[in-house]
């Protein structure tokens, strides 16, 4: 009332219009245009509820056919993933069996390095050292001494070629614990795309966890095409395999070389030995030579000695009767006057007295001859002493101190 008072004159009171009527026509004609409407509506509803229904089970089909799809791509990922990695495991083992095998190898090549250089090379450089140590006619340059500079020629060489295959070996190593390496780092990668490809399979529409990206980014984040991730997989197995055929060609190698090394070096020892057993035959003939003909020289020194001592004997006993002689002559020179006559016994004495002096003469002659080939022979006896003394001393470097260090020269292939 309030309200009236302010917008209506005081004491005029406003009073509504009537509604607005309508025909039978109008009410007949309103009721067809809703029932018209709302039918139209309702069959709008309905195809919209069928189309509905059929975009939502066309989309569930597909929605259906691509997780099974999905889950097959997956699937075969996930076997091929395996399948490589069960190939680089297979070449990985092999890896390893071929490391331990070189190991092995590197092995045999260093024992038989150390056996040459420990053993043969040393006791053929004491071999030639000790005989430096010959003395007088034996300190020649004979077949031992050529064999034994060609035993340390075969030595050297056997020691460079093990340097070489040794270097050779610990490269192939190297080369191999790099493909292993590759290898481990790629199962790694395979590993884990495997379980995140079979977590991928094994993820529901209905797991937890799960999560809608609303980044700008794409969420393909590939770097590599499927030929690409199979040529890279493929190059790691093939540089394996080229890798192990690499080693088995050294080791074959190295067991080449390993006997072929090994028999010549037997074989040119045992050629040095028996140049030592003919050498040291050849010493102990000529030194039992020597202590024959020493025997003998002691017996024909002893001969002249006794020979000598006959002569100054027989020389002595010749003075006497030079003496008697000449005493008979001094004194028939005492005869008086005319019994100083040149008679028979004058002649005789005069005549003993010269064969006397021959004999004397062709005595000492014969003596100082003598005590001449006396000092010949006990000057040969001292050169023979010397050299059976220097044979002495080469059969003690030969066959005590060089065959007794060769006694262990003896190798194999290891």
């Amino acid at each position: 009332m309030a309200n009236k008072g302010r917008n209506c004159p005081q004491g005029v009171e406003i009073i509504p219009p009537p509604p607005h009527r309508f025909t039978m026509d109008e009410w007949f004609l309103n009721n067809q245009e809703r029932h018209r409407a709302c039918t139209t509506h309702c069959e709008l509803v309905e195809s919209i509820i069928d189309e509905s229904r059929r975009i939502c089970d066309m989309t569930l089909e597909k929605t259906k056919n691509n997780k099974f799809a999905t889950d097959r791509e997956l699937e075969e990922q996930s076997e091929n993933i395996k399948f490589c990695r069960d190939e680089l495991l297979r070449a990985r083992k092999m890896i390893v069996l071929e490391i331990d095998s070189l190991l092995t190898y590197k092995a045999r090549l260093t024992d038989a390095l150390s056996s040459v250089r420990r053993n043969a090379a040393v006791i053929c450089e004491r071999c030639l050292i000790s005989r430096e140590h010959r003395r007088g006619i034996d300190l020649t340059v004979d077949d031992v001494d050529k064999q034994l500079r060609m035993e340390h020629g075969v030595i050297h060489g056997a020691e460079t070629t093990f340097v070489r295959s040794l270097e050779q070996t610990a490269e192939q190593i190297r080369a191999l614990k790099s493909v292993l390496y590759s290898i481990d780092r790629n199962l790694q990668d395979k590993h884990e795309n495997f379980v995140i490809e079979r977590e991928n399979l094994n993820l529901k529409e209905t797991s937890m966890n799960l999560a809608i990206y609303h980044g700008a980014s794409s969420l393909d984040s590939s770097t590599l095409t499927v030929q690409e991730w199979e040529i890279l997989s493929n190059e790691i197995i093939t540089n394996a395999k080229k890798e192990l055929n690499s080693s088995k060609l050294l080791r074959n190698y190295i067991d080449t070389i390993l006997q072929e090394i090994m028999n010549d070096l037997n074989e040119q020892i045992n050629s040095t030995n028996d140049a030592f057993q003919q050498r040291i035959r050849e010493t102990k003939e000529a030194k039992m030579e020597l202590e024959s003909q020493h025997s003998k020289i002691i017996e024909k020194a002893n001969d002249m000695t006794l020979n000598i001592a006959r002569l100054e004997k027989t020389i002595a006993e010749k003075e006497g009767f030079i003496a008697l002689t000449h005493t008979r002559l001094g004194n028939r020179c005492r005869r008086p006057n005319l019994e100083m006559t040149g008679d028979a016994v004058e002649r005789q004495l005069v005549s003993e007295c010269a064969d006397l002096g021959d004999s004397v003469t062709k005595l000492q002659q014969t003596l100082c001859e003598t005590e001449s080939i006396l000092r010949y022979l006990l000057k040969t006896q001292i050169q023979v002493e010397e050299d059976i003394n220097i044979k002495t001393n080469t059969l003690k470097i030969d066959e005590v101190e060089c065959m007794g260090m060769r006694q262990a020269l003896s190798f194999h292939a290891y």
